[in-house]
C-alpha cells in the first residue's frame, strides 16, 4: 500500500490533510487517532468507499478510487457495523457471503478458524455479541483476503473475549494477510501491530514500532521508592544501576520500588495533545 499526498476535504475543513504512508505486504499497521482526527475518512478512502480529493493511493497496486470487482475481491472487510439477517444460521450466513468470491475458503473452515465450530448450526439471533463479532470477522476472511480492514473489531468485547481476538488476528497475519487496524484500544495495537500511525487533525503525526514511537525506547524510565523522608522519584536512563545503589543503601529490598517507562498510552496521548 502506497499513499502520498493524501487529501480529503468537507468544505472549508480538510478531514485529512496531506497523508503519506508505506504499508508493506504481511505488516499489521495499527492507525490510532482521537474520533474526528481522519482515522475514519482515511481507511475509507483505502477500502474504496470514499472519493479523495486529492494524492496517489495504490492498494494492492489499484487506485481504490477506481475499485473494480476483481480488486474488490482482494480485499475483506470489517467494519464497525455490520449487515445481519439474524433469521440465517452461521453456516448460512458464511457460505452466502462465500459465493461473492472467485475463489472463496472454505465456509466450514472459516468457521472452524474464528472458533465458532460449535455454533455453526445456530441463528444469529441468538449468538453472544462476541460471537457475532466472529462473524463479522468469518465473512471479511471468507474471500481469503490478500488485504483485511479492521475497525474497532473488538468494541465491547470482555477481556477473555478479546484475547482469544487477538490469537485469531496473529493466526492470519502468520498466513501472510496484510491487516490494517484501527482500534481505541492502546494494548491491543501494542500486542497486535508491527508498527502504529498516530493521525490528529489530519495529519500523520508519526510512525512507528509501539516499542520505539514518540522515543519510548529512549525515554528516561521513573524509578520509585518509599525512604525515611517518604515517597522518592528519580527519572534516569540507567534504572537497573540506580535500583543497584538503592538495593545496596536499604541493605536488601527497597521498600515500594517500582521501575516505570513511558506507555503507549502516555506517547500516544502526549502525541495527540501536542497536535492540536
Amino acid at each position: 500500500m502506497r499513499i502520498r499526498g493524501l487529501r480529503k476535504r468537507y468544505g472549508d475543513v480538510d478531514a485529512v490533510d496531506g497523508v503519506d504512508l508505506d504499508i508493506p505486504r504481511g505488516e499489521v499497521f495499527a492507525l490510532l487517532g482521537p474520533n474526528g482526527a481522519g482515522k475514519s475518512t482515511t481507511v475509507e478512502i483505502l477500502e474504496g468507499h470514499r472519493r479523495r480529493t486529492g494524492g496517489e493511493v495504490a492498494v494492492l497496486g489499484a487506485d481504490p478510487g477506481r475499485p473494480t470487482r476483481r480488486w474488490r475481491a482482494r480485499i475483506g472487510i470489517v467494519s464497525q457495523t455490520s449487515e445481519e439477517r439474524p433469521q440465517l444460521t452461521v453456516r448460512e450466513t458464511v457460505r452466502h457471503y462465500a459465493g461473492y468470491y472467485p475463489a472463496p475458503r472454505d465456509p466450514d473452515e472459516v468457521i472452524k478458524a474464528v472458533g465458532l465450530t460449535e455454533k455453526a448450526g445456530a441463528r444469529l439471533s441468538r449468538l453472544s455479541g462476541g460471537q457475532r463479532r466472529r462473524v463479522d470477522v468469518a465473512l471479511g476472511i471468507v474471500g481469503d483476503p490478500e488485504l483485511l480492514f479492521l475497525d474497532e473489531p473488538t468494541t465491547g468485547f470482555d477481556p477473555d473475549a478479546r484475547r482469544q481476538f487477538w490469537k485469531l488476528i496473529e493466526s492470519l497475519a502468520g498466513d501472510g494477510t496484510t491487516i490494517l487496524l484501527t482500534t481505541h484500544y492502546l494494548d491491543e495495537a501494542e500486542a497486535l501491530a508491527d508498527r502504529v500511525g498516530v493521525i490528529a487533525r489530519g495529519r500523520l503525526v508519526e510512525v512507528g514500532t509501539p516499542r520505539e514511537l514518540g522515543g519510548r525506547a529512549t525515554a528516561k524510565a521513573h524509578v520509585s521508592w518509599t525512604g525515611p523522608e517518604g515517597p522518592q522519584t528519580l527519572e534516569t536512563h540507567s534504572p537497573t544501576q540506580v535500583v543497584a545503589e538503592l538495593s545496596q543503601k536499604f541493605d536488601g529490598e527497597v521498600p515500594e520500588l517500582t521501575v516505570t517507562r513511558p506507555t503507549l498510552e502516555d506517547t500516544y496521548l502526549t502525541m495527540i495533545g501536542a497536535a492540536r
